[in-house]
């Protein structure tokens, strides 16, 4: 037999295995539900892959020849292993179990995703999570996540999303600065203040909706790549900043923030949940995603109530 042949064709080997403890062609063939000429064939396909006889057949017995015993011993360990290996496959379809990579906004990250992942891993002990926190919009196949929490509507048609939850942006500053500048009443009045930005650049365009949708080019006097700082910033009263709800919810309601032009609502950007396409999703990750959506939701509407502010 040369030595490079391999059987590519798992049912031959299955139905020489039939054949075996059957102890006839038209056993095996009735279990198989085949009929018996093609089972014929195909053992003697096998044969004529590996060169060896591999069965004496006469009318009334059949008995393995030597070739036949030691291929036969192998057969069930190599059956048995995929059989073994197919129902780990089926069960690990089923389990919540594995690693899971997440990456979210810093803000929103800490203070509401952090904590529901501590409690969905406790949930499912069999998980490692791992949460990476930046306002930067990762790429997940380079980056080696499994999710992405992202503000806004899908970029990539590569990519699946899945909405979690409302979200709505604000523009808000201190009471301190109020005093101190006044309070814009159109949105054309910002270019008079102090206004905050999030990003790499200066200058951004803010769009607001409304019975006349308009749109402002605002130049910053402090801008930062890290929505927290801008936060903080807005807090201590150096400007104007444009804060998605999730991130003021507690200054709204304490007072700490008020917000500007409420008459004028900025384009909602609801959270979304960004993965990879794949046809089988795994349970770590359909579980994650079921998980976080109600939640992300209730918190939001409980948020909203204790900060009285407008619906998106």
């Amino acid at each position: 037999m040369d030595n490079k042949t391999l059987i590519t064709d798992l049912g031959l080997l299955h139905l020489f295995v039939k054949v075996v403890a059957h102890g006839s062609l038209s056993g095996a063939a009735r279990e198989l539900n085949i009929s018996l000429p093609l089972a014929i064939r195909r053992l003697r396909q096998l044969e004529t892959l590996l060169g060896v006889r591999l069965l004496q057949r006469t009318t009334r017995r059949q008995s393995l020849t030597e070739e036949g015993q030691l291929l036969y011993q192998h057969a069930l360990q190599i059956l048995d292993e995929l059989a073994s290996v197919e129902q780990r496959l089926s069960q690990s379809r089923e389990a919540i179990v594995g690693p899971l990579r997440i990456t979210a906004p810093v803000e929103l990250g800490r203070r509401y995703i952090a904590p529901l992942l501590a409690d969905f891993c406790t949930a499912h002990p069999g998980l490692n999570i791992q949460l990476q926190l930046t306002d930067t919009v990762l790429d997940l196949i380079e980056s080696g996540m499994d999710v992405a929490i992202r503000y806004g509507a899908l970029q990539d048609s590569s990519f699946i999303s899945r909405p979690l939850a409302p979200n709505h942006r604000i523009l808000c500053a201190a009471p301190d600065y109020l005093r101190r500048r006044g309070t814009p009443t159109h949105p054309g009045e910002l270019s008079r203040h102090d206004c905050l930005l999030i990003g790499q650049q200066f200058q951004a365009d803010w769009r607001f909706e409304g019975d006349a949708p308009v749109t402002v080019r605002i130049t910053a006097t402090l801008a930062a790549n890290d929505g927290e700082v801008v936060h903080g910033w807005a807090l201590a009263g150096y400007g104007i900043a444009r804060k998605s709800i999730w991130d003021v919810f507690e200054d709204l309601a304490s007072g700490r923030l008020v917000q500007i032009l409420p008459r004028y609502p900025i384009p909602a950007t609801p959270l979304h949940a960004v993965y990879p396409h794949s046809r089988h999703l795994a349970p770590r990750i359909r579980a994650l995603l079921d998980y976080l959506g109600p939640h992300l939701s209730n918190l939001y509407k409980a948020r909203r109530d204790s900060a009285r502010t407008p619906r998106p």
